[in-house]
């Protein structure tokens, strides 16, 4: 085998869902592992379900996730066209089916709706139709007769009803299946497109596709290209099938998930790198166990043979811890650009929103937690004086109240709200109180915040919030204290 080459062939209708993003990523490590060349080809041939601008989505997904093809429908290299609509319109498919029915190995069928409907049947709760072969034993006569009228016809496979169909998968090994399980599977349709399995076998053979990757639902169809390429004499690409991608309870990742495309993750709030990063993940593990790779660190390690069959499960979880680990490795600049405007949506108020904004780096797993982290800042929300109460820090509702009442005067003299003057000032009241750092910032941080959690620590808070709207927001501390202590 020469030089590999492996292809996405996503079908334009709507976002690109992880699953098709994993394809792509594996297919592009394929190919670039050995050197080799990552194709993109457009399979448009189901009409019906394309999607307007969905194309668009593709290229843009390739470009930000730094899959770039070597060849494509912008990059003809002497393959093309590698749309599947424009290559219908040449006439090639419908030659290589009537090459099959030459062979035998294919025939027309003109069956009404009606006649397929009577052959309807229920397996495992499904209703399938079973095609008889009915329009195999017509004579030429009556096909040439029906042709010549116009009448409406598809062209079939003809699958022997008897033997078996093997073929190699390279996770998978060798598979068989009885050719009594298979149907004659349409090959050109009624309105002359062919069929995705039927296009798929003639592009990957007239492309020189050497590895087909593509999830494990296809294998129930594989055996039906392996006949496909036995009757053309052409040898078949090496096979990877790759396991299912399931939600956390282990259902099918679904689109109502809110999470299984591409920009459904962006719109999160995830970073593409992270979520190239996780993708990678969903079924390949490297021998060291180490999490992080870039795209180039993922070319040099990645082996398909080292690929797991069984299913893998998208954990939100996982990869919103891994998008915080990049979020913290992110340089401030790169990071503002994208917290910033988050910062402005909730905070109004003339503070130093840059700062702000930083407080949150290490603290975040996905931008849009920002506003939880800093709403304060806008206005101190309602809160339960219990919070003063704090055993780590040996804190209660009268320490809280004792310890307001006497910093408040302090930071009413004290001018330089710079975070070091103010925690050197309120060290200095520490030390001469005697107790723990916690025991006296605790309750400040309390009635500055009205949170349990805050993105920085007291005197951090105090230099965002200014002298005036400090000492305000410590004295209803105050008021709520005694309030709470019946004073």
């Amino acid at each position: 085998m020469g030089k590999v080459r492996t292809r996405f062939a996503p079908s334009p209708t709507g976002r690109m869902h992880v699953g098709n993003l994993r394809t792509a990523l594996y297919e592009y490590l394929v190919a670039k592992h050995e050197g080799g060349d990552f194709i993109l080809r457009i399979e448009d041939t189901d009409q019906e379900r394309f999607v307007e601008g969905a194309i668009d989505i593709i290229y843009r997904t390739l470009e930000k996730t730094g899959l770039k093809h070597d060849e494509g429908p912008d990059k003809d290299k002497g393959y093309g066209p590698y749309v599947q609509s424009e290559r219908t319109k040449s006439g090639m498919y419908l030659e290589y089916a009537k090459k099959l029915i030459e062979k035998g190995a294919a025939y027309y069928c003109f069956c009404d709706k009606e006649r397929l409907e009577s052959l309807k049947q229920v397996v495992e709760g499904k209703e399938i139709v079973v095609y008889d072969k009915h329009c195999l034993h017509l004579s030429p006569e009556e096909i040439k007769a029906n042709l010549d009228a116009g009448k409406p016809y598809v062209i079939r496979q003809n699958v022997p009803r008897e033997g078996t169909t093997t073929f190699h998968d390279e996770l998978y090994g060798d598979i068989t299946v009885d050719n009594a399980e298979l149907d004659d599977m349409i090959l050109i349709k009624s309105d002359g497109y062919p069929t995705y399995n039927f296009a798929n076998v003639i592009d990957d053979h007239l492309m020189g596709i050497t590895h087909v990757v593509r999830g494990n639902e296809y294998i129930s169809s594989t055996p039906k290209y392996q006949l496909l390429y036995d009757a053309y004499g052409w040898e078949s690409p090496k096979y990877i099938h790759l396991g299912l991608i399931t939600d956390e309870t282990h259902k099918k990742l679904s689109k109502r998930s809110g999470h299984s495309s591409f920009e459904d993750l962006l719109e999160q709030g995830f970073l593409t790198e992270a979520i190239m990063n996780y993708i990678a993940l969903l079924g390949w593990s490297p021998e060291d166990n180490n999490e992080f790779f870039t795209l180039e660190e993922l070319v040099q390690k990645f082996d398909y043979h080292k690929i797991n069959k069984s299913p893998s499960v998208f954990d939100m979880a996982k990869l919103r811890w891994m998008n915080g680990e990049y979020i913290k490795k992110m340089s401030d600049e790169d990071f503002l650009e994208v917290a910033l405007p988050i910062v402005k949506e909730v905070i109004t108020k003339p503070y130093d929103l840059k700062k702000i904004a930083l407080m949150t780096k290490t603290r975040i797993e996905v931008f849009p937690d920002i506003k939880e982290h800093i709403d304060f800042f806008e206005a101190l929300p309602e809160y339960d004086v219990a919070m003063y109460e704090h055993k780590k820090m040996k804190t209660t509702l009268e320490s809280s109240l004792e310890v307001l009442e006497e910093v408040i005067p302090l930071l009413e003299v004290h001018n330089d709200y710079t975070n070091d003057s103010l925690y050197a000032m309120l060290s200095d009241y520490v030390a001469r109180k005697e107790v723990k750092n916690g025991y006296v910032m605790w309750p400040i941080r309390t009635a500055l915040s009205g949170k349990q959690m805050t993105p920085a620590g007291a005197t951090e808070i105090l230099e965002v919030l200014g002298k005036e709207e400090s000492i305000k927001r410590l004295n209803t501390g105050v008021a709520l204290l005694k309030k709470a202590l019946g004073k």
